[in-house]
């Protein structure tokens, strides 16, 4: 959950791009961490959801090869989880022919031309990268996924909204999307829809009383912030669900979502707007879960986060400079 917080945080400030930088790379783990992550084993516990019982790495890739749409829930900071998603999309390439679909999260819509133009190899890494916004960890976590795609030819996604209009409805609400240009208006889903169901729920504890975030706010303000703010999670959530059903309808191909877990968990977020768009998809969910011991992982408290929970080994954090 605290990487909704930090993507909230994100949207109410990214008014200033050098500001919203600043921010991402908090997400970002500290490089000697990244590495020494990179490198060797992933300590890892898959649990089955519906079988109630753990069971191992192979037999979970085994059915989300069956699947049309496979959602990755990851904690944006955890390197062993980035290593064991590439391993998904490998353990899936051996187990399938033809076409797989790559979509991010991490990529906005309003890039897709020059992730195109380099998958394609028409465009150096670096001229892409200059033109593509890629996350602070982007070398490091979502590199190997999408050279992977590139190398098999897979089609790769952009699939979120520009953050610099979720901001704007963070701050003045969905109308503010009437406002747009209709060039602009075609980055964010068509359809939209924004119910206080149990997403609004989750969403609303998590947030709080927003004092977090550095605002003292009247309870009046609060509600009225925190719907603006969720109308926003909204919008992201629904046109990621746009982009995988269009991936999905377009190339007839199974489609492989990297997302932050709160989009995904409890097959809430873009999983449900997903299965609005696509009522006959077989949708498989992984949650991955950063934790301090793998032999003491309590599977069924989270079973319902996801049809497989991926535990992790929770990579130290690099200790802070008052504390060494």
């Amino acid at each position: 959950m605290r990487y909704l917080l930090l993507s909230v945080s994100l949207m109410m400030l990214s008014a200033s791009p050098e500001l919203a930088l600043a921010q991402t790379a908090v997400a970002a783990p500290a490089p000697a961490v990244a590495a020494a992550a990179a490198s060797g084993y992933a300590a890892h516990r898959v649990y089955d959801s519906k079988r109630k019982r753990i069971t191992d790495f192979e037999a979970m890739v085994a059915t989300l090869a069956k699947a049309d749409i496979v959602f990755l829930g990851e904690q944006h900071d955890d390197p062993r989880t980035h290593q064991l998603q590439a391993a998904v999309l490998e353990g899936i390439a051996r187990r399938r022919t033809g076409t797989v679909v790559l979509a991010l999260e991490m990529f906005e819509r309003d890039v897709q031309p020059v992730l195109d133009e380099y998958l394609a190899r028409n465009v150096a890494e670096q001229d892409f990268l200059a033109a593509s916004r890629p996350w602070p960890n982007y070398r490091t976590d979502y590199r190997p996924l999408v050279e992977f795609a590139r190398a098999g030819g897979w089609p790769v996604v952009a699939g979120n909204v520009p953050r610099r209009l979720a901001s704007m409805v963070s701050r003045g609400g969905l109308a503010t999307l009437d406002t747009l240009a209709s060039e602009q208006r075609a980055f964010v889903a068509e359809e939209l829809s924004c119910p206080r169901d149990d997403y609004w729920k989750r969403f609303r504890a998590t947030m709080g009383d927003m004092s977090g975030h550095g605002m003292q706010l009247s309870p009046e303000q609060l509600e009225a912030t925190v719907w603006r703010v969720y109308e926003a999670q909204c919008v992201k959530d629904e046109t990621m669900a746009e982009s995988i059903a269009e991936a999905f309808t377009t190339t007839g191909a199974p489609v492989v979502h990297a997302n932050g877990s709160f989009h995904s968990d409890y097959r809430l977020g873009t999983v449900s707007r997903v299965a609005r768009r696509l009522p006959k998809a077989k949708i498989v969910v992984v949650s991955f879960v950063p934790v301090e011991d793998l032999d003491a992982v309590d599977g069924k408290s989270r079973r319902k986060l996801g049809d497989f929970v991926v535990f992790t080994l929770a990579t130290p954090k690099p200790a802070s400079p008052a504390a060494r």
